[in-house]
């Protein structure tokens, strides 16, 4: 008996059936999506696939990591270039939480006045 996970990969598989509850900003959510990844513009598909796998880690969403990890091989990425972009989204979340270290310096040293 298999276990049931809670992200299960065949739903992302189900990801166009959010416009049943919400037809009309789930279409313009879809025609918006589609629009930012169609084609090169100024960036590549390549580009966007790689940042679209960075953003993916950094939100942690399996779905998308799946996904992206598949579109930027489609597109000519290599793995490397893929745990660089991963790398990338890392370094990003991890400043992000370090410089909250201001805020809390900053409330430290007026609850110490």
């Amino acid at each position: 008996m298999s276990e049931k996970k809670y992200f299960d990969p065949a739903d992302l598989a189900k990801f166009g059936s959010i416009t049943e509850l919400q037809e009309e900003m789930g279409k313009k959510f879809f025609d918006w999506y589609g629009s930012v990844f169609s084609g090169d513009t100024a960036l590549t598909e390549r580009e966007k696939a790689l940042i679209a796998l960075a953003v993916s880690h950094a939100v942690q969403c399996p779905y998308c990591i799946d996904a992206y990890t598949s579109t930027c091989l489609e597109k000519g990425a290599d793995e490397e270039q893929m745990m660089e972009a991963v790398h990338v989204a890392a370094a990003i979340k991890g400043g992000s939480t370090l410089v909250y270290g201001v805020q809390m310096k900053n409330q430290a040293e007026k609850l110490s006045m």
